[in-house]
């Protein structure tokens, strides 16, 4: 591959030997995709060892999450742990982290620290994956989930190894969530990442596009789905959503309809954990609406939670599309970048997927808010695209310099990155933020 990773591999197998050492930790993980995914991960290595353990998720590692758990004998981090020196004052720990780290002393495996691009080029999840030499497939899934695409570098270990045990299978197809789980109507119709435009959210304009492309909806009695297509159908769907996305003004979005995909191919096929992103949107609805232990029950396998899983992905599906439709009509320029303030709006466990979702090809980042919980903080969500990284921006860095100003927390990778505040330094954070990005992209 050219790159050496022996001393990062080095690093995992001695990570491994420290986690296997503990008689009964509990496993601290983030609510995110990759959060559950490499939760799940660690807990798989240790049922599997019948090891005891214990797994908790929480939403942010901060100093109230500290002071419940500071009497824990043993603990592992995964997806998060890194940004906090405070988990220095704990007792026996390991980290598995990827997130920008420092002044922590405790025994962490995180890419960053090996040279590799944590917040790029490998998660929480593919780095567990290695650590623990299993579940190959969840770490792309982690992966995809924090917008690691296309997968590079490291990741790229976590292809070959996946394909060289039979999880995993490369494609290169259109990139829309639904592909062999959504009958074709609903596939268009419910299409939020991309949005199109006069076919998302409307039944009538989806099905009235397949039928002016001669493409019949059913075989016999069921309801085809886009892998049911024949390559010619296939091309004439994708170049006629090409051509709308270039009317609408969105290039940017059209060039990257189709791009690598990567298929499951243990699980079931015509569900949404057949497909790394589709997987990864089930397992974001589980953490972000209060159900991490159904997402760590699918990724295991656990037949009975698929169900509510899929009932808190139609859910999560429904919630970002309020989100966006709302975005759409509420982001402000706020010169160094776009500002959306979802305040009473939008749920803080889902803004950040809004912005993602909403900034489509901009030329600038996007920072959107929402109360948290309490009323008594802010949530900030910040998202960036490839090209703005390639030309300098690093999120995390900005979010940084922000909370140095306001305090609270802030941190995370160059492409999405995120603080929690207190309501009353808002001005200063944006403040600080935008002096930031004027000074570097």
């Amino acid at each position: 591959m050219g790159v050496d990773f022996s001393p990062f591999l080095e690093a995992c197998a001695e990570a491994r030997r420290i986690a296997f050492s503990f008689s009964n930790p509990l496993i601290v993980h983030h609510l995110d995709a990759d959060g559950v995914a490499s939760g799940a991960i660690v807990e798989s290595a240790f049922r599997v060892d019948w090891k005891k353990h214990r797994r908790i998720c929480i939403k942010k590692l901060g100093d109230s999450e500290i002071e419940q758990i500071k009497d824990e004998k043993e603990i592992i981090f995964v997806d998060l742990g890194g940004g906090n020196p405070r988990v220095n004052e704990l007792h026996d720990v390991l980290i598995i982290d990827h997130h920008q780290t420092k002044d922590v002393t405790k025994h962490q495996i995180n890419p960053l620290l090996y040279g590799i691009d944590g917040g790029d080029e490998l998660s929480a999840a593919g780095t567990a994956a290695i650590v623990f030499n299993s579940h190959y497939d969840l770490g792309v899934v982690g992966a995809v989930g924090d917008m690691q695409y296309p997968l590079r570098g490291a990741n790229r270990l976590l292809i070959e190894r996946g394909q060289k045990n039979g999880e995993i299978e490369l494609a290169n197809e259109l990139r829309m969530f639904g592909r062999y789980s959504r009958p074709l109507t609903q596939f268009l119709a419910y299409s939020d990442e991309p949005y199109l435009p006069g076919i998302s959210f409307n039944e009538l304009n989806a099905e009235k596009l397949l039928s002016d492309l001669q493409i019949p909806l059913q075989k016999g009695e069921r309801w085809r789905t886009y892998s049911d297509l024949s390559e010619t159908e296939k091309k004439k769907l994708v170049s006629s959503l090409s051509d709308l996305l270039v009317e609408k003004g969105k290039p940017f979005i059209a060039e990257n309809l189709v791009g690598e995909t990567y298929l499951l191919t243990k699980r079931e096929k015509r569900s949404e954990t057949f497909d790394a992103s589709e997987f990864s949107t089930m397992l974001n609805a589980c953490g972000r609406h209060g159900r991490p232990d159904i997402g760590v029950a699918v990724c295991l396998g656990e037949k009975w939670a698929e169900e509510e899983a899929a009932q808190l992905l139609r859910l999560h599906k429904t919630r970002i599309r309020e989100g966006i439709l709302f975005a759409r009509e509420s982001i402000v320029d706020f010169g160094p970048f776009l500002f959306l303030d979802a305040r009473n709006k939008i749920e803080d466990s889902i803004v950040g997927i809004v912005c993602g979702m909403a900034i489509g090809g901009a030329p600038k980042p996007i920072l959107g808010i929402a109360s948290s919980e309490d009323g008594k903080a802010i949530k900030i969500s910040s998202r960036g695209t490839r090209a703005l990284i390639n030309a300098g921006l690093n999120l995390g860095n900005a979010m940084a310099a922000g909370v140095k100003v306001s305090g609270g927390v802030g941190g995370g990778h160059k492409i999405a990155a995120g603080a929690n505040i207190p309501s009353e330094k808002l001005n200063e954070f944006l403040t600080a933020v935008a002096e930031y990005l004027r000074q570097k992209p």
